[in-house]
This record gives structure tokens, C-alpha cells and sequence, in this order.
């Protein structure tokens, strides 16, 4: 017995000096130093710029067509405010909206990159618009910020890429690598008919880039529960999509003699079980890399957990799945969306249908899911179809190791150095699915810094980019341009 004792005070000793010293030696990695780089920019007119760019109500939506003379004003407008910009860079409009422009290089032997953004945006809903602190398009400047739709999704970017082209051009900066620019029309709408023709049209002339930079994740304050500094996560994967519809069958008929089980039961049940047995994930892959970077800088209790995963790892798991953000790192979503049955109060329906949507991991795929949602519902009544057999799977994971990863890290950290990168996993979707047809690597970041609050207003109420956000990404592209165009 004293002997059993002494075994298990030594283990527990032994287990306690391991958890310590595992935990001492998971604190921040050391990174490369970059020299700050101070640039003077016009603050009024950029500023008055974004103004003038979120009163263009270039609105996509599927309901209705989107408003011709709003898009083509648009695009006049850039023209007539970068007028050097567009006399210097070969210019094509793709199906006529969508721009696809060439910053000659010096060196043509050197692959080009490619940086974009998209200028339509989601409609502000019905009835909502007195909800607005100031109405939604008037660009109104206020507050230290620029408010309206499309701030920050995404003509806070077309404006930041411009304004940073315009000022090294005013420099005379030529770049040895050319630099393209695309600017799409229809993102808000899959992009097919933007960036996806903008692909088809550099596919024709024979373009391949060395790297791209679409919209993704921001800079972020207070992402992470525990971690106080500021972290920005360069996203080198997206989710794909899938949606599904779930049909249960039964025998139709009057309410007033239902059978045991109808359609609408039926497929209750069906949508329980999906939303209790969602395809399987963990904290592994990318979600795994970004949460070893941020765990360094947390409390010694929470970076103990952190730094031996393999005892704590189910228990962090389990913590992270109450996170709606982080649990979406981990696992592909599943989200029944729309419903529809019988007609009418007193007929049984004969079918009964959900709509369900999949937001792809890249360690899943369309059959995956199609396969495990069969096998959760098992049930003879209720068939899974694919809608119009669309879907788009999660799209490659891109190099961290690459010159275009690498490039956005020393950029960022030539403006603001404070702040900690990782690579992450975008999960919403992008133009990057059609861009990275025609790159080696593709990107998906924002430099700008964001809030919970500014987080909220996308595609809803109060949408607005700080004044402070326009010129810390116009400075960040900037550094971007220089950097990236290198041989």
C-alpha cells in the first residue's frame, strides 16, 4: 500500500512537472524585425473618396436585376478620380462592369500578382433603414468614421488599393513585377459573371499569378477570449459550399386524420438528428496552427491547456464548440436554412422539405457530406438531394511559406508592428474561388482593424469603416504593392 502511494505522489509529481514546464516554454515566438515605414498620406481627400464611393448604390441582389446606371456611374466615377491611374494601366471592363486592370512591370520574365476586391453590395433590408444612424447610402462622415453600405464590404478596400496606387505612381514607383488589379461587379452573387469571367479572360491571354490578395480576415481586438493583443489571421484556405435538400414523404390527406408519422414529423426528426451529429471535426489543421499562436500570449491557467493538448485537448474541444466563431474553424457547419410542406392548415402534406446548407472544411467534401447526412437520418422516407447540383468545394490551402505569404506579413508589420499574424481559414466565401484558378497561391486578408461591433454590421445595420482603418490599409497596400512586385 505505501508503495502503491509513493508510486502515484511520484506520477502525479512527475505529471505536474511536465504540465509546468510545457506551459514555461509556450510563450511567443520570436519573428523577424522590419524596419517601420512612416507614410504622409492625404488623409480629406481619401476620406471625402470613400464618401463619394458608398453613394454609388451598386446593390447585387437576387431578386432583381442590379440597376445599370448605378454600376456604370460607378465605374465612370473611378475613372474620372484616378484619372492617372487608369490612362497609365491597361484597362479592360468585363461584361462591361467589372474591372480587370495592368500595372506594367519592368521585368516581364517575373510572374505578376494580383490583388482584388468588390465594389456591389448587399441590399440594406426593408423597413430597417430608420435603424440607420445616418441613412445608408449618404457616405455621411461622422465620428471618426465614414458610414454606409459597402464600407467594409468591400469598397473600403477598392478605394484603399487605389489610393495606394495613386500614391506611389505620384512617387514615381515602377514596379519590377507587374501588379494586376480586378475589381468585381457581382461578388455578392457567387461572382460568377465578375471575377469569374475576369479568370475566363486572364485564362484566354495566357495570365498566371505568382500570388493573389482577395477580402478575408481583419485585425482583430478581443477575437479571442484571454488574448489582450491585437490578432490578424491571413486566410490561405475558404470553406466550399454545399446545400442539400431533405424530403421526407408521407400519405397525404385531411389534418383531421393525420397518420402515426407525417411528412412534417418526419422530417423534424431528420433535422434533429443533423443538428446533433454534425459532420465530425477538431482542433487540428489550421484552426489548430492559429490557436497555438494566440494561446502563447494567454494566462498561465489557459496557455497550460494549450501547451499540453495531448491531455487537454478534448476539454479545449469542448470549450471552443460553445464558440459559434471558432466552432466554425473547426468543423463543417450544418444549417437548415428554409422549410416548406403543405399548402394549406387542414392538408397533410405529402412531402415535406428543408433546406440545408454546408459550409465545407477542407477536410470534407461534397460526397462526405451527402454520405453522412444519409447515414444520420437513416430513414426509408426521406430522400437527400443535391440543389441544382451546386456546390463548390473548400478550395486548396495556399504556402505559408510562399513569397505572397510571406509579402503580407512584412507589409503588415512595416505599418503595425504590434500585432500578431497566423494563417486561418476564411469561412464565409470569396472571389478567391475563382482567382485561385489562375494563381499559384491565393489570399484572403484585410488590413484593416476591426471590432466586435464592426463585425455586426456586415450585411446589416449601421455599416461603416473608421477613418483611421482607411488610412492603415491604404498604408498596409501600399507596402503591399512595393514588396510584392520585388523580383
Amino acid at each position: 500500500m505505501k508503495k502503491t502511494l509513493i508510486f502515484f505522489i511520484s506520477s502525479l509529481l512527475i505529471l505536474l512537472l511536465v504540465l509546468f514546464i510545457n506551459t514555461w516554454l509556450h510563450t511567443p515566438l520570436e519573428r523577424e524585425q522590419y524596419l517601420l515605414h512612416k507614410i504622409d498620406l492625404d488623409k480629406k481627400t481619401i476620406v471625402q473618396h470613400m464618401s463619394e464611393a458608398i453613394q454609388f448604390q451598386t446593390i447585387s441582389s437576387s431578386q432583381k436585376p442590379i440597376s445599370e446606371t448605378s454600376f456604370n456611374q460607378f465605374v465612370d466615377w473611378l475613372k474620372q478620380t484616378y484619372p492617372i491611374l487608369f490612362r497609365k494601366f491597361e484597362t479592360q471592363q468585363v461584361e462591361g462592369y467589372s474591372l480587370f486592370l495592368k500595372w506594367q512591370g519592368s521585368n516581364e520574365s517575373l510572374k505578376p500578382i494580383l490583388l482584388t476586391a468588390h465594389y456591389d453590395v448587399v441590399p440594406v433590408i426593408s423597413g430597417t433603414e430608420s435603424l440607420w444612424r445616418y441613412p445608408p447610402f449618404s457616405g455621411e462622415i461622422a465620428e471618426g468614421y465614414v458610414w454606409g453600405r459597402g464600407a467594409l464590404d468591400d469598397k473600403g478596400a477598392v478605394i484603399s488599393m487605389l489610393e495606394a496606387a495613386s500614391k506611389l505612381e505620384q512617387q514615381g514607383f515602377q514596379p519590377e513585377r507587374s501588379i494586376y488589379f480586378s475589381f468585381g461587379h457581382d461578388e455578392e452573387l457567387g461572382g460568377a459573371n465578375g471575377a469569374g469571367k475576369v479568370v475566363e479572360f486572364a485564362k484566354n491571354s495566357h495570365i498566371q499569378f505568382l500570388w493573389s490578395l482577395d477580402e478575408g480576415a481583419f485585425l482583430f481586438e478581443g477575437m479571442i477570449p484571454g488574448v489582450e493583443k491585437i490578432m490578424g489571421t491571413i486566410n490561405v484556405a475558404e470553406k466550399g459550399s454545399v446545400t442539400l435538400k431533405v424530403i421526407a414523404t408521407s400519405e397525404g390527406g385531411h389534418s383531421s386524420m393525420p397518420p402515426k408519422h407525417t411528412a412534417v414529423g418526419i422530417l423534424a426528426d431528420a433535422l434533429i438528428k443533423l443538428e446533433k451529429n454534425p459532420m465530425p471535426g477538431g482542433l487540428d489543421g489550421l484552426s489548430s496552427y492559429l490557436l497555438d499562436v494566440a494561446s502563447r500570449y494567454m494566462p498561465f491557467s489557459k496557455r497550460m491547456l494549450f501547451a499540453n493538448q495531448w491531455l487537454f485537448k478534448k476539454i479545449i474541444e469542448d470549450k471552443l464548440y460553445d464558440s459559434v466563431v471558432m466552432k466554425a474553424q473547426m468543423i463543417t457547419t450544418t444549417a437548415p436554412t428554409m422549410l416548406s410542406a403543405s399548402p394549406k392548415a387542414n392538408v397533410l402534406a405529402i412531402e415535406a422539405v428543408a433546406t440545408v446548407n454546408f459550409r465545407i472544411h477542407p477536410r470534407d467534401s461534397i460526397k462526405s457530406i451527402t454520405e453522412h447526412v444519409n447515414l444520420v437520418i437513416n430513414n426509408p422516407n426521406v430522400r437527400v438531394e443535391q440543389v441544382d447540383g451546386w456546390g463548390n468545394p473548400a478550395s486548396r490551402v495556399s504556402s505559408i511559406e510562399s513569397e505572397g505569404y510571406k509579402t503580407l506579413v512584412q507589409s503588415t508589420y512595416e505599418i503595425h508592428d504590434s500585432v500578431v499574424l497566423t494563417p486561418g481559414l476564411m469561412i464565409a466565401a470569396s472571389d478567391s474561388r475563382h482567382y485561385s484558378k489562375i494563381s499559384d497561391n491565393s489570399y484572403r486578408f484585410n488590413p484593416m482593424l476591426v471590432t466586435r461591433d464592426d463585425i455586426a454590421s456586415f450585411h446589416g445595420t449601421n455599416e461603416k469603416v473608421s477613418i483611421n482603418n482607411l488610412i492603415l490599409a491604404t498604408k498596409i497596400y501600399s507596402r503591399i504593392m512595393v514588396n510584392g512586385s520585388k523580383k
